[in-house]
């Protein structure tokens, strides 16, 4: 028996995990701390970089202490972590500002004057398009980007920027604070869209640098996932309790791992992902991208392997707004008119639970009603910041059963609808495993089942699957399973379900309603949406 240690670091907290690696990868305690997300009114999201830290070092304590494993037992530890952010760190190892999230949005200016100028496609000039495309399948379009956050501190705050040693992403951060070594993965090198994904050329592009303005000095050496960075340095162990040298693997973004958790990772296998957003992706051995449909390969743990990845902005995200907005506040009264106890709901793990099994019963097409998983725009197989969430088609006899189970029900649409998508480009896989918050419902993996007409798997623990791929990297690593592609012979399947064929044709009319919605408003969301962003950006003007 083997003992890995694997770091979940999310936006607003780290999850720490210790699993047993032997037949199978089995979780056998963890720990999660959360830490602080600064928003700032110019549009900056920052976070503390020793609060990322100090989180993992508390959580690994946790985990360890009681038994039943010492640190010297620790033969690894890895990360999968969130992705996209930007930590500048001079020639010690500290960052020279507070680390930027993904979802910082100061860079408008940088990105205009560096791509959004002269004759554009879609938005991008079209040489600076042309030469991305061809050199990485992809080109660094948003304002998001750590590309132009990059930029910003460069241009903003020159006495920061001439500190700058190397540029790391989030974990990246974290194994150079274990190690001393300053790595980066492939998939986050692809991820600042400087990183040249030919065949034979896979690496840093000179062209690219050159291009955008970026120093080559300040970007790190790249790592596989599987790879050992090095062992954790005297003082880091003593800040983890863990041992000095202990082992420490790259690890990968939580849009690389939570595959690698669900076991899909031969070339056509297919994972649906349903926490706060959710995507499709299909394992591919060539890059592909669907403009239309805005479906990319991006680069997986695996050389030579990608992610076919289409991702919807909120998924169940949508369940939590149905749970504070439709179904808190009277599940709220009716518990404190009586004991707990008493009430049906305390059977149930979770308001969860409770919500999903309330809506167990109802019929296909929550009696005609539809709803929209939009809530914060959306990006595939549209993309579109104005397009919004609503319930179409509400009658007198609509109740609030049938509006939760649409939100159900709308959500699976809309992952069918990226499945679908996917099928033109390269063939999708039946069954497909489905992980994530959303797979802890039954009732929700029967709804998904029934939508898309897919043989649907749930592993164990789907939530944790992210901490679960940076197991298996681990184990890759130290030899304990051959190679990626078997990570699946690992990682059971610990229930099915059979889609019901009669319910899949019953959705039939509601799912082809579904599609038509968006095209049918789209003036619509940007006459309202739209035009208020333009007034609000004309008063900021004129002030």
């Amino acid at each position: 028996m083997t003992y890995v240690i694997a770091y979940d670091v999310g936006t607003t907290g780290v999850k720490t995990c210790l699993f047993s690696v032997d037949k199978t990868i089995s979780l056998l305690k963890s720990a999660q701390q959360g830490y602080g997300l600064t928003i700032l009114p110019d549009g900056g999201a920052e976070q503390d970089a020793e609060a990322w830290w100090a989180a993992m070092a508390a959580t690994t304590r946790q985990v360890l202490k009681d038994g039943p494993v010492t640190p010297e037992q620790v033969a690894g530890i890895s990360f999968c972590s969130q992705m996209q952010g930007l930590v500048l760190v001079d020639q010690d190892g500290v960052p020279v500002r507070n680390p930027m999230s993904y979802m910082d949005q100061r860079a408008k200016a940088e990105l205009k004057a560096g791509i959004a100028h002269g004759l554009q496609i879609a938005g991008a000039n079209v040489g600076k398009l042309i030469t991305s495309l061809r050199l990485t399948g992809a080109v660094s379009s948003s304002v998001k980007d750590p590309l132009w956050k990059y930029k910003w501190v460069e241009a903003h705050e020159p006495e920061n920027f001439r500190r700058v040693w190397k540029w790391l992403d989030v974990k990246e951060y974290l194994i150079l604070r274990c190690t001393g070594e300053a790595v980066m993965t492939r998939d986050s090198a692809y991820a600042t869209f400087l990183y040249d994904t030919r065949p034979g050329h896979q690496g840093w592009s000179e062209t690219l640098t050159r291009m955008f303005g970026v120093n080559p000095a300040h970007l790190p050496r790249i790592c596989e996932a599987t790879d050992a960075a090095g062992g954790l340095t005297a003082r880091a162990a003593a800040d983890l309790g863990l041992c000095p040298g202990t082992p420490v693997f790259g690890g990968g973004g939580d849009a690389t791992l939570i595959g690698v958790g669900a076991g899909a990772t031969r070339v056509g296998d297919t994972h649906i992902y349903c926490g706060t957003s959710g995507w499709v992706i299909t394992v591919t051995d060539r890059q592909m991208v669907d403009v239309t449909a805005m479906i990319a390969a991006i680069v997986g743990a695996q050389p030579g392997r990608f992610n076919y990845f289409a991702e919807m902005e909120t998924a169940g995200k949508c369940l939590e707004w149905v749970k504070d907005h439709l179904a808190l506040d009277e599940i709220g009264i009716y518990l404190s008119k009586q004991d707990v106890a008493e009430s049906q709901e305390a059977v149930y793990t979770s308001l969860y639970d409770y919500m999903t099994e309330t809506v167990r019963d109802v019929p296909p097409g929550s009696g005609g009603v539809i709803f929209t998983p939009w809530l914060h725009g959306n990006r595939c197989p549209f993309e579109d910041p104005n397009a919004a969430g609503m319930f179409f088609n509400i009658r007198l006899e609509t109740g609030k059963t049938e509006l939760i189970n649409a939100v159900l029900e709308g959500t699976c649409y809309h992952l069918r609808w990226m499945l679908e998508c996917q099928e033109k480009k390269l063939r999708t896989s039946d069954p497909v495993r489905f992980v994530g918050g959303g797979a802890l419902s039954d009732v929700t993996c029967q709804r998904l089942a029934d939508i898309t007409g897919r043989r649907v798997e749930v592993v164990e623990s789907p939530q944790n699957v992210g901490a679960v791929g940076a197991a298996a990297v681990i184990a890759v690593g130290l030899g304990l399973i051959p190679s990626l592609d078997a990570v699946g012979e690992f990682i059971p399947v610990s229930t099915r379900y059979q889609p019901d064929p009669a319910k899949f044709r019953a959705y039939a009319p509601y799912y082809a309603a579904f599609k038509r919605l968006y095209r049918d408003n789209r003036k619509s969301f940007r006459l309202i949406n739209g035009l208020g962003a333009k007034e609000e950006a004309l008063c900021q003007k004129k002030s």
